[in-house]
């Protein structure tokens, strides 16, 4: 019976290709499990973290997995797996009123203490919704970084930022002698607040006029959840996005993502981790 076609090796020595090396590839290749379960478990994390994670915080959570991973090896699957971690946009947004008492800066960006309520710090940041503006004022533990209180309202007054002050002292409770850092913002500044601080015995700290370094740590917070989180969506409603910043910070910022200045681990381990050894 006559054959069709071509022999493989005619067809090789056409392509100028050693016929060896077909049949190289023509073998099945074995399948690297290990590969497989990195790939896969970097997959996860990415949808879990809901794409906020780079390089770094990708080596801790595998290295937690249990994978041996390096930064370089990770940045280079990252890449091949167009792993791509959310970065935040520039906003502008509108400035404040006229400031009436203005505090010293006693945190003098000690950003690190080592004990629970010693030093406080809050700001407020802007929302775009379709309904408008919405108004987030939130009071963070620095030594922790958790975030223990947060208010909302569609005006940024001293009534929004003493809502949340009122709720961080009803959660922590022992709040006697704690600092309370904030920038000069008429909502800090104004009599109604500052008599607020004096009635739960916090005492007040304040950034110098126009320097966004001494309150670092809560714009770094805001520039997350901007990057993260808002930056990505759209609100049709003030009730729907306070939904969805309220699940940002409780699950997601407080109990699960990973900070680097506190070791790797998120501020609700971080302060269980404290306790145990008190």
């Amino acid at each position: 019976m006559k054959k069709i076609g071509y022999s493989v090796q005619q067809i090789c020595r056409c392509l100028t290709l050693a016929a060896s090396s077909f049949y190289y590839r023509l073998k099945p290749k074995a399948i690297n499990a290990e590969m497989v379960r990195l790939k896969a478990a970097m997959q996860q994390i990415h949808n879990d973290m809901d794409a906020t994670y780079g390089k770094r915080r990708m080596v801790s959570e595998l290295q937690d997995m249990g994978f041996s991973v390096g930064l370089e090896k990770v940045r280079r699957w990252m890449k091949k797996l167009n792993l791509v971690a959310k970065r935040p946009k520039q906003h502008r947004y509108p400035s404040g009123g006229v400031a009436s008492v203005i505090a010293p800066n006693k945190l003098n960006r000690q950003f690190n203490p080592e004990q629970l309520n010693t030093y406080w710090s809050g700001d407020i940041t802007y929302i775009r919704t379709q309904q408008g503006w919405l108004y987030l004022a939130i009071i963070m533990d620095l030594c922790s970084r958790r975030v223990i209180s947060w208010a909302f309202s569609d005006k940024p007054n001293s009534e929004l930022t003493t809502r949340a002050l009122r709720l961080a002292v009803q959660k922590r409770r022992a709040c006697r002698n704690v600092v309370f850092h904030s920038d000069q913002g008429c909502q800090y500044t104004s009599a109604a607040y500052q008599s607020s601080l004096k009635e739960f015995g916090v005492e007040s700290s304040m950034s110098r006029a126009g320097n966004c370094l001494d309150n670092a740590v809560t714009e770094r917070f805001f520039r997350s959840l901007k990057s993260e989180r808002v930056n990505y969506r759209r609100y049709e409603t003030r009730s729907q996005a306070i939904a969805d910043i309220i699940n940002y910070i409780e699950p997601f910022y407080n109990q699960k993502r990973k900070h680097h200045k506190l070791g790797n681990i998120s501020p609700v381990q971080y302060e269980m981790n404290l306790l145990k050894s008190a």
